[in-house]
């Protein structure tokens, strides 16, 4: 029996959310390049975000970037209305979001802190998987950029950025429940030991390259290999896909 797509929408429409730099750079560049429409959302790195539109046009595909702090109900509200209003109605989304700060033990974390991770990366994939099913039809997919920190816990490092991995480890596995019927699919992918940015906010930009040796694979992985399993989760491909999880750690 064919699996017949009843996706509705004439063209894909995708909001990759965090996407100035990094998985979520080269994932919108992918997406752009594999037809989507794509919508660079970015909070502060204005020029970042206008390379990536500009890579993506110059390979031929199509892409906005829209300025949006994904933890702010209005700010969301705001960028699938504007991407609605220039690109069409969202089919895909990547929740990208996620910030972590300098490593330290849980005894010395603040709860400043621990709340401001939690809200920047939870409640930003919250509230952009809400606004995105209010419209997404049978064959849309939402694919939340968890991390292997979700299972580890980081102990030492980032425990308060491995409690919400874990959140949204929770809530995809609920959401994909709640919308299987509908149509809609959603899924997960789980980095670890990824060359980005976001080991230097850590306070250490090798960190990767330090722990390489004890990583099966023997080396850090690179945000276009984490892209192509957003890419595939998001694709007709993996139209059986659901609920699912794809670490990609090298190994570990």
């Amino acid at each position: 029996m064919t699996h017949t797509n009843n996706n509705k929408n004439q063209y894909k429409v995708a909001i990759v959310t965090g996407a100035s730099r990094g998985i979520g750079a080269a994932t919108a560049k992918l997406l752009g390049a594999q037809g989507y429409r794509v919508c660079v959302n970015y909070h502060k790195q204005l020029e970042a975000a206008k390379q990536v539109v500009t890579d993506i046009e110059s390979a031929g595909g199509q892409a906005i970037a829209i300025q949006a702090d994904v933890s702010k109900e209005a700010d969301v509200v705001r960028l699938f209305a504007e991407t609605k209003l220039k690109l069409g109605a969202v089919s895909h989304l990547v929740n990208n979001v996620g910030i972590l700060f300098t490593q330290s033990r849980l005894v010395d974390l603040s709860l400043a802190r621990f709340n401001t991770v939690m809200n920047t990366n939870v409640s930003s994939c919250f509230l952009c998987c809400r606004e995105a099913v209010k419209t997404m039809q049978a064959g849309s997919a939402i694919v939340n950029v968890s991390s292997g920190a979700s299972k580890s816990g980081a102990p030492n490092e980032y425990v308060d950025y491995a409690a919400s991995k874990g959140a949204m480890d929770s809530l995809t596995k609920g959401l994909s429940l709640e919308l299987a019927a509908d149509g809609i699919r959603v899924n997960a992918v789980r980095p670890g030991f990824i060359h980005t940015q976001m080991h230097a906010d850590g306070g250490e930009p090798n960190r990767v390259e330090r722990l390489a040796s004890q990583i099966p694979l023997q080396r850090g992985g690179a945000p276009e290999e984490v892209a192509e399993a957003i890419a595939w989760l998001l694709s007709d491909a993996a139209s059986y896909v659901t609920g699912s999880f794809i670490d990609l750690a090298g190994g570990r």
